[in-house]
């Protein structure tokens, strides 16, 4: 499939979403990066000004907010800014001592509480900006960047984005910068992946399509064990189903009732 169709096909999905969804627009977080960035493209294309991108500050790098402006302006997304840090700070006050890898995952979780408030405020929907490749692998917090109504583009590689985004008119500071989340500085996709997106990909596609990946046995081993052990990020929650009662059990009860 060609660009021009995946994109459009993607814009129709878009606002298909919305209508069955009873909803007025989007709200996008917008970090800066390439993701977010295809997203508010794709959904103003496909929303008009029915788009909101909110950025949201928390411990991030001046520079991804500035390229979160970038991007609004690109595309003539309005923007809402809601500083976390300060709430960031008292939650970390209010709750017991955490390491690195709590305060981490706290912030995609307060961003996606933002998200959700400011879309029920305007009758809208969160459309999430995670791809395939982040999903694949577990590289998202549970109920943090992972929380949204909509993934329009979680089904396409990271790889994949890039002639997307070409084609959509993204920035180019935002296409050749480092993919990362900024959750701290310096921080990128990759390092903590532990290989480069296309090599990812190139052994998400091959597992995918049933052939031994054209990589070191090391990496694909890595993609193997972080796909088993999120598997749990990527399945619905377990509800308890109690078991069936049978006829005779259940009369076996009325007697014991009855007795």
């Amino acid at each position: 499939m060609s660009v021009e169709d995946t994109v459009r096909d993607l814009e129709e999905w878009i606002a298909r979403q919305v209508r069955d969804a009873g909803a007025g627009g989007v709200v996008i977080g917008l970090s800066g990066g390439l993701d977010s960035s295809v997203v508010a493209a794709l959904s103003k294309a496909a929303l008009g000004d029915r788009v909101l991108g909110v950025i949201m500050p928390c411990g991030s790098a001046c520079a991804d907010e500035e390229d979160a402006e970038l991007a609004a302006i690109a595309f003539g997304i309005p923007t809402l800014r809601v500083d976390l840090q300060p709430v960031l700070e008292a939650m970390l006050e209010a709750l017991p001592r955490g390491g690195k890898d709590q305060v981490t995952n706290l912030k995609p979780r307060l961003r996606m509480a933002a998200l959700y408030f400011i879309a029920s405020v305007r009758g809208y929907i969160v459309a999430g900006t995670s791809n395939r490749s982040e999903m694949s692998v577990g590289y998202f917090t549970k109920y943090g960047d992972s929380g949204a109504d909509i993934y329009p583009i979680g089904n396409i590689f990271k790889s994949d984005l890039y002639p997307l985004a070409e084609h959509l008119g993204v920035p180019r500071s935002i296409i050749e910068k480092p993919p990362s989340a900024g959750l701290w500085e310096g921080q990128t996709d990759e390092g903590e992946i532990g290989m480069t997106y296309i090599e990812l990909d190139g052994i998400l596609k091959a597992l995918g399509a049933g052939e031994e990946p054209a990589a070191p046995a090391g990496k694909t081993s890595l993609v193997r064990r972080l796909i088993s052990a999120s598997e749990h990020k990527r399945r619905p929650v377990p509800i308890f189903e109690p078991a069936e009662t049978s006829p005779a059990d259940d009369t076996e009860n009325r007697r014991g009732e009855a007795g």
